[in-house]
């Protein structure tokens, strides 16, 4: 499959203005982040972050140039309003530099029916 036909089965619904679907699970959600900071698309990475934990600047890892992989390790089933991905993601300093590795746990909540990220544990 395509990349662009791979972004549009996964998470493009989700970036769009038309559609603004809300992810259903918090690996959908997940994914839908990675994408977007992919793209750039910091306005959806804002209104997916919960706002009791959401910075008013984004780190470095926000503000990698180039994002080349996603490996979802875990994301068992969510609990209730709470849920948890566990994933590696590549990515490629702006300027330069030897490539990052995040490795999070990260979680998640629902609120009013809408999946948001709220933290991380760094593995």
């Amino acid at each position: 499959m395509p990349k662009g036909a791979i972004y549009d089965a996964c998470c493009a619904r989700y970036h769009s203005d038309a559609l603004r679907l809300q992810a259903p699970t918090p690996e959908a959600l997940m994914r839908s982040r990675y994408s977007a900071y992919a793209l750039g698309l910091t306005d959806y990475i804002n209104e997916t972050w919960h706002v009791s934990t959401r910075p008013e600047t984004l780190s470095r890892f926000e503000a990698a140039d180039k994002w080349f992989g996603l490996e979802i390790r875990d994301a068992p089933k969510a609990l209730g309003e709470e849920g948890y991905v566990e994933f590696v993601a590549r990515s490629k300093p702006k300027g330069g530099g030897a490539a990052i590795r995040l490795h999070e746990r990260s979680r998640f909540v629902r609120e009013g029916g809408r999946w948001y990220y709220v933290d991380g544990a760094m593995l």
